[in-house]
């Protein structure tokens, strides 16, 4: 269970503040307390001075492992950056709050906003900058809009913004007591982040409930959460992201929040890194002899280079986006009138395209690994009419048939392959997409945040795979000890 408190500068009259409300002077003598719940601290001090009440208020509280609000880094961060804060830029704002053509000022108090035209812009930036307290000024520029995310004090709210933080904290504070208190006592507690609007999820809800059930079995709590609610990592002990994962992301930013606080992290930042970036990948494979196709990296379309690719790759040629997932930013041209646009295309978005011989099979194999074992393996068919396993071009069949088999059943080449690819990128949750010809492995990529849907990569082990995956995190977490 939580308590919450609430620390206040000490020149500020906290008559009329709620009842969970102490100065910094009474947190800083009284606590930390014998036997005390587990603290979370809403640190509404001043922050802007270095070394300032707000400052220690934060070191102190990291110091008594007490979870607060902002972190230190948070706070240096900010501090770090132009001495009236920090600019960033959004372009889906509505354009309704420029109606007068002035800048427009917004409190956003623990990531809650009162105009609701600016509710997720306010959970965006409170979840880069997870500040109590933060002042922004947004202003139209060409289409796009300029932000100036400031902190601000409580001496500087008037009357109506400070009723509007006691709604907002009162109703932080009384959800998580509710939450807390209102379930079984676990050992552990997991946040499982999902994304529900996604049209590709990860793990439908079949299997996301059998993750859920297989944690609890093993004493840990699992919340099912979205980046709009997960404003404070560090109340959980481990992040499972089923979401579908990228480096300019928050799934990104979570990841390394999360680690950063100390959580246990599937996948990890840094596989989240290496996974995403196929020219990582490339590069790793070739450096550390993982079998793969023949793949070149360009960084332009000349007459030399496109010799070049034809020489050595020949039609058709695969080209690929160093960042893409569920087939998503692969093409295939036939000749050089299509692989000049295509690659002028894709230039746009990216300074270094890959190129890859093309093989045809029936089927990828996708051997799921976690912490360098192989838990499943699946042969994904290819779409109907297409040559990937997923066809976005069609509303229907956008995906082909599937066979899952026993590890024991796949061919030793393909399973030596996907563990050489795994280790390549770490002791993370992999799925390795691999092509077999003449019963030679070539490993394609590897996936962090694989498929894990219900019905489909569990349809051999069963439950026994959910419970697997979520053993692996309870043995990290015993290894890791209790905070």
């Amino acid at each position: 269970m939580y308590t919450t408190l609430l620390v206040v500068d000490d020149d500020l009259d906290v008559a009329d503040l709620p009842a969970n409300t102490l100065s910094f002077e009474d947190y800083l003598r009284d606590y930390p307390k014998l036997h005390e719940n587990r603290i979370r601290i809403i640190n509404l001090c001043d922050t802007r001075r270095y070394l300032s009440q707000g400052y220690y208020c934060s070191l102190l509280a990291e110091a008594r492992r007490h979870d607060v609000l902002p972190s230190v880094r948070v706070i240096n961060t900010l501090r770090n950056g132009d001495e009236q804060g920090i600019w960033i830029k959004a372009e889906r704002v509505d354009q309704e709050v420029f109606r007068d053509e002035k800048p427009v000022r917004a409190l956003i108090c623990m990531g809650e906003v009162e105009d609701p035209r600016l509710k997720t812009l306010a959970t965006t930036i409170f979840q880069q900058y997870p500040v109590p307290l933060l002042e922004v000024t947004l202003s139209a520029d060409q289409g796009n809009v300029l932000i100036l995310v400031q902190r601000i004090g409580l001496a500087q709210l008037n009357t109506e913004e400070r009723h509007f933080c006691w709604q907002v904290l009162g109703e932080y504070a009384r959800i998580r007591w509710r939450k807390q208190s209102s379930r079984k006592k676990y050992r552990w507690d997991l946040a499982m982040l999902v994304n529900p609007q996604e049209a590709s999820r990860p793990s439908n809800q079949g299997a996301v409930s059998r993750f859920i059930r297989a944690g609890r079995r093993l004493g840990m709590q699992v919340d099912v959460v979205t980046a709009g609610e997960i404003s404070q990592i560090n109340q959980y002990d481990a992040l499972f992201i089923r979401e579908t994962t990228a480096i300019d992301h928050h799934t990104y930013r979570l990841a390394c929040e999360a680690e950063q606080n100390g959580l246990v992290v599937l996948d990890d930042p840094d596989s989240i890194l290496r996974c995403c970036n196929k020219v990582f990948l490339h590069d790793a494979f070739h450096y550390q002899k993982v079998p793969s196709l023949k793949t070149l990296v360009v960084n332009r379309a000349d007459p030399s280079t496109l010799d070049q690719l034809e020489r050595e790759l020949g039609y058709p040629i695969v080209l690929k986006l160093p960042e893409g997932s569920f087939s998503r930013g692969v093409f295939k041209v036939d000749n050089r009138e299509s692989l000049i646009d295509k690659l002028k295309d894709l230039f746009k978005n990216s300074a270094l395209v890959l190129a890859q011989e093309y093989l045809y099979t029936d089927y990828d194999w996708r051997i799921g690994v976690l912490n360098g074992r192989a838990l499943y393996a699946c042969r994904y068919y290819m779409a109907r009419n297409h040559w990937q396993i997923y066809n976005h071009g069609v509303k229907r069949h956008t995906s082909g048939n599937f066979d899952t088999l026993p590890t024991f059943e796949t061919p030793r080449s393909v399973l030596n392959a996907a563990l050489k690819a795994a280790a390549v990128v770490g002791k993370g949750l992999y799925g390795i997409d691999i092509k077999l010809k003449d019963n030679h492995a070539y490993v394609i990529e590897v996936n962090d945040n694989p498929n894990i849907d219900q019905g489909i990569e569990d349809k051999y082990l069963g439950e026994e795979l959910y419970m697997q995956i979520m053993s692996e995190f309870l043995r990290r977490l015993e290894l890791r000890g209790a905070q």
